[in-house]
């Protein structure tokens, strides 16, 4: 079993990962990045990005997650590809353990572990997903101007999703299994006042249809088959896109017992900041954030947990390491 100690520590490879990265590291801090199972997080199943600045034209979520990878690099970042199984953060310096069987001790531990959507679960979305299968309406509506949309779900997420995408689509259709939405009442009301927007309500999408891969043709969606959750009838729909909002999970297993969580499952950060309720620890990005949810607010917010890590460290030195 091996033992390595790093300032700072960082779990996570997505926009909000590699940003403190980049920033722990040009404050010479020689931060350690530990990739996990998904290098690169949700943008690794984005395709043509749109809204992150810095770029002209469209670029490809991997391929800007590989940029952003070999930028944290080239400013002297360390990158583990292993996978945190186990945190100790009662005592200092904080442990961790890997898959590969390191136990690692951090004076600082920046969480950037993400949240991942919750997807319906069927075969055809999986093919069709980044090609005319979404689950942000602000990432990819864009791309729908003025075509049809399915949305799927009935919270806050998908009422917010419709309305959002009813600014920008021909037509917004809302399917939810249910016969009344869990949203607030005042976003229900904003959303029945729409004139392009259709409730179906006691429907389920059973599949979604389209056009297979072809290369060099990526997959796109032409319609989706809809079913009455109280007769079994289906019914095609032709659609151009469909959008999923049943909601996000985030990436909190190793941290429930250890840190404050807000109602919702995301890790709780003290207000303007990224400081977690136990000092030294800073969390960013998706896990955290449940209200944007965003590339560009995740790197903001990496950025945030970098310089108070740093600036963590500069107020109480160097934590000592417990002899072995």
């Amino acid at each position: 079993m091996q033992a390595r100690h790093t300032k700072v520590l960082i779990i996570g490879s997505g926009p909000a990962g590699y940003t403190a990265a980049i920033y722990a590291a040009r404050a010479m801090l020689k931060p350690v990045l530990i990739a996990g199972m998904e290098q690169g997080g949700q943008l690794m199943i984005t395709t043509d990005v749109e809204n992150y600045p810095g770029y002209a034209e469209p670029v490809q979520g991997p391929w800007m997650m590989e940029q952003m990878l070999k930028q944290a690099v080239h400013v002297g970042a360390e990158i583990v590809n292993d996978l945190v199984t186990n945190v100790d953060l009662s005592r200092r310096p904080f442990t961790l353990q890997t898959d590969s069987g390191t136990v690692w001790t951090a004076e600082t531990l920046i969480i950037a572990t993400g949240a991942k959507a919750k997807w319906l679960g069927i075969e055809s979305e999986q093919h069709f997903q980044g090609f005319g299968v979404s689950a942000c309406a602000t990432c990819d509506g864009f791309f729908y101007r003025n075509r049809d949309v399915i949305v799927v779900g009935g919270g806050n997420s998908a009422v917010e999703e419709a309305l959002y995408l009813s600014n920008i689509a021909r037509s917004v259709t809302v399917v939810h299994r249910r016969d009344s939405f869990r949203a607030e009442k005042i976003l229900q009301e904003r959303l029945f006042a729409k004139e392009n927007v259709k409730i179906l309500w006691n429907t389920e999408v059973a599949e979604i249809t389209g056009t297979p891969a072809k290369p060099p043709m990526p997959p796109s969606v032409s319609g989706a088959r809809l079913r009455d959750v109280r007769t079994g009838t289906v019914t095609d729909t032709p659609i151009d896109g469909v959008f999923v909002a049943i909601g996000h999970a985030p990436a909190t297993e190793l941290f429930k017992d250890q840190l404050r969580l807000k109602s919702n499952g995301y890790l709780w950060t003290a207000p303007d900041s990224t400081a977690t309720d136990i000092a030294g620890v800073f969390a960013a990005g998706d896990v955290t954030d449940d209200t944007f949810r965003q590339a560009i607010t995740a790197a903001g917010m990496g950025c945030m947990a970098a310089l108070e890590a740093e600036r963590y460290l500069a107020g109480v030195g160097t934590v000592a390491i417990a002899a072995e």
